[in-house]
């Protein structure tokens, strides 16, 4: 089972600066059971689009059978775990 985290943020963007050390303190703990991509919406519109972002931080937990949970706007680490453990990390 593969389970991904998906962090759609712009360089310019206020709330994912804010975004940021949650999901690098995720990676520590999690980093060798999840995958961590950062994708920029501006230099990756095709992928923003492909999931339908339209505000960010926007992050997307999936699992091989796709997306488990999507969160709009600055989440806690709280919230991003359970998303985790539902998607089986």
């Amino acid at each position: 089972m593969t389970v991904t985290i998906k962090d759609f943020y712009a360089d310019w963007c206020g709330p994912c600066k804010t975004q940021d050390p949650i999901l690098e303190d995720l990676e520590e703990d999690y980093g060798d059971r999840v995958t961590f991509e950062k994708i920029d919406v501006d230099e990756n519109e095709d992928v923003a689009n492909e999931y339908q972002v339209r505000s960010i931080p926007t992050v997307v937990v999936e699992d091989d059978d796709g997306v488990v949970e999507r969160f709009v706007g600055v989440t806690q680490r709280d919230q991003l775990e359970d998303a985790l453990e539902e998607a089986g990390a």
